[in-house]
């Protein structure tokens, strides 16, 4: 109910507060000497998409297909390799040196990997509070303060402040770095598969303190992610991600009540559902083949080697421009809602 409620009023408010606006844009890493020399990996391939402020854009594609690369390029960890990352009208991809890590302040990454994102070498406290000495926020006196305050929000007991990070179970490292997100008091977080290296019974504590973050300090979140089911739990909006490319972007229920691109809908037919008698009548989509390489991705549709549906020459020839079907429904596809 308070997901649904927010989402109403995400949407009746937000229409023109686009908080980031990403425009055309395409990360492509070149590939050494040898065999391959002169090729790119086309990880991200022209994508645009917007975020509006307080709400949660979710971002959904199998592993490869680009999602992180993209998260990673909006917060500038990664550079761009063409388009534009408009983060408050402020294109982020020009900005260099002071300007842009001034802007950071109010944009930051929680990663995905809870054993790899943290200092094993310094101590919960000395994690959190590295952004606000980065920054030079707050003098010592309040920087402890700040520190135990996000501890305390992040659900973690602020007399482990000197443990190190080995001295933590994973859900417990994850909230460390939430809490070093946080601390900053940012304006949009981009979570990278926050849950995907978890325990379940963690995924849902963690996500459930997001939303109840979220509530409290007006967030806007990207929550990049490959499990549908509770992408549809947090995100008012779905992002649907296919080699280097968006195919579909909806308001969460809608999209899964009408996908309309054969790829969302060949994912939400392999969700499990928790009714046996349900379960034994579901036939999920099966997908022919592999998906392509990023190299070299196939000309047109880049899903028509896979789609169930696909007609030649059209899917083979024509690239299909993402197109709104009403309502904010989009998707890139010469027969959408046909499957």
């Amino acid at each position: 109910m308070v997901k649904v409620a927010r989402q109403a009023t995400s949407q009746a408010t937000s229409r023109e507060a686009t908080l980031l606006e990403v425009r055309d844009v395409s990360v492509h890493f070149p590939i050494g000497a040898g065999f391959f020399g002169g090729q790119v990996v086309r990880a991200v391939d022209g994508v645009s998409l917007e975020v509006r402020a307080g709400e949660t854009m979710g971002l959904v594609g199998e592993s490869g297909c680009g999602k992180s690369t993209l998260g990673r390029v909006i917060v500038q960890l990664l550079p761009a390799t063409s388009g534009q990352v408009l983060f408050r009208g402020v294109d982020l991809v020009r900005l260099k040196g002071e300007r842009l890590r001034m802007m950071r302040q109010d944009m930051q990454m929680i990663f995905q990997d809870p054993y790899g994102s943290l200092n094993p070498r310094m101590t919960a406290g000395e994690i959190i509070a590295e952004p606000l000495r980065n920054f030079g926020v707050t003098r010592a006196r309040g920087l402890e303060r700040r520190v135990t305050d996000a501890m305390r929000i992040c659900g973690l007991n602020p007399a482990y402040v000197n443990r190190y990070p080995h001295e933590f179970s994973g859900g417990q490292r994850q909230r460390i770095g939430i809490a070093r997100a946080l601390v900053l008091n940012p304006t949009f977080i981009v979570a990278d598969e926050p849950i995907s290296a978890l325990d379940v019974s963690i995924q849902a504590q963690i996500v459930n303190l997001l939303d109840e973050l979220q509530d409290r300090f007006q967030l806007t979140y990207l929550f990049i992610a490959h499990d549908l089911s509770m992408v549809h739990h947090i995100s008012d909006r779905v992002a649907v991600m296919y080699l280097g490319k968006i195919v579909e972007i909806a308001d969460s229920n809608a999209i899964y009540r009408r996908p309309l691109h054969p790829y969302t809908k060949a994912l939400l037919s392999s969700i499990p559902i928790p009714d046996p008698d349900l379960e034994a009548l579901r036939r999920p989509i099966l997908l022919k083949g592999d998906i392509p390489s990023p190299i070299s991705p196939p000309r047109g549709c880049r899903f028509h080697t896979r789609c169930p549906i696909a007609q030649f020459p059209i899917c083979a020839e024509r690239e299909p421009p993402l197109v709104d079907a009403g309502g904010g429904h989009r998707a890139a596809c010469h027969f959408p809602g046909k499957l």
